[in-house]
């Protein structure tokens, strides 16, 4: 709790999203019924992401990508049904627009929490197929926490287990397991400002998108400029961690538009029998500012989460 006894954090949910506040700020709203376009995969998003200070952190329905909306979890490939949204790759036929674009449902939260200093919410859903199957369960929890007037930042963490209950074997992968090379993108993704292009991507194993693209690292760090708003910010996003997938690999572009996801699938499919569980926990901290290399290091060491989901 803050020293004027004010919460850092408060949360207000309502028929079809839940808005959360820090300082004054609303940061996050969260669209869990959003309804939308077949094509475009309906589905659970964060948008608009906020810094403390106001400015944009994510962009909705861009015109080159309809189905990007903000921060989702989602995953392109799963034994040939599509939850991005779009197009699907197919191997030797290109991107081809199919009858494959599957759903998820909300549930129930099945736990609210609002401590003053942190505030979240854990919810089930369900991943249904074009054709009305439903094949996976999903447990998902977001936690806004960690405000930092001071920094000027605030952190998300977010967690989810999707178990397989479509009583077949299922399998997990992305457009470069289907054979395009450098597009493993699945997972957690966030689509940033398009103001944001061209801006620096920065990890311990370098700097450039194109450099990091399809790389494990422990975290990357993205940093763009605002329009409408003075300065930039920074998002620090950490590979966090899994279990029953492979290493985490980077997603990560800033040309011609600025995406990042740590991809549980990049370039490996994973297997999910059924029954069968992946875990994945990611943390995201969300700068005011464009941040020194020297301060994402610091900031990198002194915010990682634990190592387990």
């Amino acid at each position: 709790m803050s020293e004027s006894t004010a919460p850092d954090f408060t949360l207000r949910i309502g028929d079809t999203d839940a808005i959360v506040t820090a300082a004054g700020t609303d940061i996050a709203r969260y669209a869990f019924d959003p309804g939308g376009a077949d094509s475009e995969g309906p589905k659970p998003f964060l948008h608009p992401l906020r810094t403390l200070a106001g400015a944009p952190l994510t962009a909705f329905r861009p015109w080159d990508h309809r189905w990007h909306k903000g921060l989702q979890m989602t995953w392109t490939h799963v034994s040939g049904q599509n939850f991005w949204g779009g197009p699907t790759f197919r191997r030797d036929e290109g991107y081809r627009q199919l009858d494959n674009v599957g759903r998820m449902r909300h549930e129930r939260f099945t736990s609210v929490a609002e401590s003053g200093t942190q505030v979240g919410f854990t919810e089930e859903l369900t991943w249904i197929t074009q054709a009305g199957q439903e094949w996976l369960r999903e447990t998902r929890t977001h936690r806004f926490h960690g405000l930092d007037l001071s920094r000027g930042f605030w952190q998300l963490d977010f967690s989810t287990t999707l178990r397989n209950i479509s009583g077949r074997d299922l399998e997990l992968g992305s457009p470069t397991t289907e054979g395009r090379p450098a597009a493993g993108y699945t997972g957690f993704v966030i689509r940033m400002p398009r103001a944001w292009t061209g801006g620096r991507v920065l990890s311990p194993q370098g700097e450039g998108a194109e450099a990091l693209m399809g790389t494990e690292a422990e975290w990357v760090a993205f940093s763009g400029e605002h329009d409408e708003f003075d300065g930039g910010g920074t998002i620090l996003a950490f590979a966090g961690a899994s279990t029953g997938a492979p290493a985490i690999k980077w997603f990560v572009r800033s040309e011609p538009f600025p995406v990042l996801s740590p991809s549980p699938s990049f370039d490996e499919v994973i297997a999910l029998a059924p029954d069968a569980e992946v875990s994945l926990a990611h943390r995201h901290v969300f700068g005011d500012r464009v941040w020194t290399p020297d301060e994402v290091r610091d900031r990198a060491a002194g915010l990682a989460p634990a190592a387990t989901p």
